[in-house]
This record gives C-alpha cells, sequence and structure tokens, in this order.
C-alpha cells in the first residue's frame, strides 16, 4: 500500500444521502464514499417505496391494471397510460378513432410541459435559486388545470382507453389550450433572462456532470439525458406511434453533455411541445373518441411491446398473454432506473454539491423505479 493510498483510507468517510433528503426528490438513498468534499464512491440504494406493481399487473383482469399506470410516472402519467392501452390495442388488432388520437396527442405533450416545469421548479431550488420554482409552478398549475377539466384527475391521469378516450373535449377545453399556449410562448423570456443567463447557474451546471454519447448508450440512457449528449433519437420520430408522424416539430439536442445542455434541452422541449399542440388543436377531427370494442377482451397468447417517449425517455410495456383476461406477465421498462444508473460512474471524483446539481439535471422520479 503506497502513502497515498494509506492516507485515502484514513481520511475516507462514508456519508448517507437520503433517503429522505429534498435533493433525492423520493424515498432515494445513495451511500457516499467521500474524501473531504470529493466523492469517489456512488452506491444507490432503492427498494424504500416499492408497491409490487407488475405482480399486481399479473393478478387482475388487465382493465384494472389502467389506474396503475399513472402511479408510476406520477408527474407524467398520461405516455404510461398511453403505453399500456396500444399495447393492448396491438395484440387484439384495435383501430382506434383519429380525434381520439389527436386528444391524446394533446393531452400527453400538456402532461410533458408539466412534468418539465415541474423538473426546472425543483432543480433550481435543489441549486439554491427559490424565485424560479415560483414562476414554473404558475405556468404547472395552468397546465393542471385544463388536465383536470379534461381528464377529471388533477395528477394522476387514467384517461385513456382501450380503443380511444374516456371522453370528449368540450369548447372551453380548447379555449384553456389555446389561452395556455399563447402564454407558455411568452415566458420563455422570463426563463431566460432568470435561469439561462444567470451567472451563478450557468457555473453551477455548465461542465458538470458530462455525459458522453459512448458512456449514455452503455447504460441505456434515453430522453433527455441522452438527447443533451447530442444523440438526436426520440421514439415520437424514429419509432413513430399515434398521430405524431402528422406534426412538425423538432428533436432538442445538446453537444456538450453537461448539466446546463440537459437544461437547455428541457426548454427546447417543451417549446417543440406547444407547436405540437397547436398543430393538433388547428386540425383536431371530428368523430367519435372511442372505438367499439367488446366488453371482455382477451390477451392472445404470445408476447409483445409497445415504447412510448414519455418526459424522462423510452417507456416501454412488454406484456406476454395466455388467452386470458389476465396478463401472464408484464414488465414495464422504466428511463429513470437507466438514467440513474450513469450515476455510479458519472459522479466519481466531482464536490459533493456538484452531485447535486447532475441528480437534479437528470430529472429523478423514484416511483417509476420503485415500481
Amino acid at each position: 500500500m503506497t502513502d497515498s493510498t494509506r492516507e485515502f483510507e484514513v481520511y475516507r468517510f462514508y456519508l448517507n444521502l437520503g433517503p429522505q433528503h429534498p435533493s433525492t426528490h423520493g424515498v432515494l438513498r445513495m451511500v457516499l464514499g467521500m474524501y473531504g468534499e470529493h466523492v469517489v464512491d456512488i452506491d444507490p440504494v432503492l427498494g424504500y417505496g416499492h408497491r409490487m406493481h407488475e405482480k399486481m399487473a399479473e393478478s387482475r383482469p388487465w382493465p384494472m391494471f389502467l389506474p396503475n399506470t399513472a402511479r408510476m410516472d406520477y408527474a407524467c402519467a398520461l405516455p404510461h397510460n398511453h403505453c399500456y392501452v396500444s399495447l393492448i390495442e396491438r395484440v387484439n388488432n384495435i383501430m382506434v378513432p383519429d380525434r381520439a388520437e389527436y386528444l391524446r396527442v394533446i393531452t400527453s405533450e400538456l402532461n410533458r410541459i408539466a412534468s418539465h416545469l415541474l423538473w426546472l421548479g425543483a432543480f433550481l431550488l435543489d441549486l439554491g435559486a427559490f424565485t424560479p420554482i415560483l414562476y414554473a409552478f404558475d405556468d404547472r398549475e395552468q397546465v393542471l388545470d385544463i388536465l383536470e377539466h379534461v381528464t377529471g384527475s388533477r395528477l394522476t391521469h387514467c384517461y385513456f382507453r382501450v380503443g380511444g378516450v374516456s371522453a370528449d373535449i368540450d369548447e372551453k377545453s380548447i379555449d384553456l389550450i389555446n389561452v395556455f399556449v399563447r402564454r407558455m410562448w411568452q415566458r420563455f423570456d422570463i426563463y431566460d433572462k432568470l435561469i439561462t443567463k444567470n451567472i451563478i447557474f450557468i457555473r453551477r451546471t455548465r461542465k458538470v456532470g458530462i455525459i458522453l454519447p459512448e458512456m449514455a448508450r452503455r447504460y441505456g440512457a434515453t430522453g433527455p439525458v441522452l438527447r443533451a449528449s447530442g444523440v438526436a433519437h426520440d421514439i415520437r420520430k424514429h419509432e413513430p406511434y399515434s398521430v405524431y408522424p402528422e406534426f412538425d416539430f423538432k428533436i432538442a439536442t445538446a453537444k456538450k453533455g453537461d448539466a446546463f445542455g440537459r437544461y437547455l434541452v428541457r426548454i427546447e422541449e417543451m417549446k417543440q411541445s406547444l407547436r405540437i399542440i397547436s398543430q393538433a388543436v388547428e386540425r383536431l377531427p371530428a368523430g367519435p373518441v372511442r372505438a367499439d370494442v367488446p366488453k371482455k377482451i382477451k390477451l392472445p397468447s404470445g408476447g409483445a411491446s409497445f415504447s412510448v417517449e414519455g418526459a424522462r425517455g423510452d417507456v416501454t410495456y412488454y406484456l406476454v398473454g395466455d388467452g386470458t383476461e389476465v396478463p401472464y406477465r408484464l414488465k414495464v421498462r422504466s428511463p429513470t432506473l437507466s438514467n440513474l444508473s450513469l450515476i455510479a460512474e458519472l459522479g466519481k471524483g466531482i464536490l459533493l454539491a456538484d452531485l447535486i446539481a447532475v441528480l437534479g439535471s437528470l430529472d429523478l422520479v423514484i416511483p417509476e423505479i420503485d415500481r
């Protein structure tokens, strides 16, 4: 043992970050090996809030699992909802009316904006800035008002049904959406002055937590975490589903892969979501919002999967049926778990204060992991 190694072992200590800590955003615990203020080892500890969602799916008819999908990523529930009903539709060859598909896209993109605004306010609060969360939550409340009016729920939305959606939207909903879109476009100037050009925020995030494309691919990172590393992959574009191919929007990317880049990507994603919503509302077709489907639908024998682009990345549901109404097996692919797996390698050697910035930039929703 060299003198430097012996000195390291003498002065090394361990620090528990979580499971009850504001910056971990849930019941995530990380055991940190510390050398002074530097992190030399990270061991994420999961499972504090495990709820057995996948096993619950295997013990009841598939319609009874619909509310469970909203309890995984509570910040952006509708993509999970979308993925599950689309999978059931795929294995049973059910065609969804165009109006219902447009409503799915509109509400999913509103939910994506609400999720990114939640992340934005919490991220800046983690870094010690209080004012941005007031603006971000003010905007988010406008979205939640719309989603509550449309879906009947303010957070854990369960609006989609096999064959369409639970109910049509009214003119009031359309008016609320148009008002919000116009308002939100004006708010980006405020965020630009308050956050993007803030020298303290820039120095806390630029060149911090750099994720190279090779590392992102190795850990299976997806969503804004992957796109901030310069990899322009978005399931809405590369594995298109629903009516996304009918809309004109761009994939938001950044080049440097740092925490600042992940912020820029999510800001741009909100702008692209607004573009999608505007086009969908303008072209919203008339017609039914739900196809005629049998009251009881059995799941054919065999396996099938479906993927959507959630706020945090690739959400995939894999289903194995055995000819009954109860799934034989259901496996959920969580983007948060893959993105979190980066932290053990990414966080080595950085300052503890920078680790908080890196964690916040990953946008972790722990119940999506402990499902």
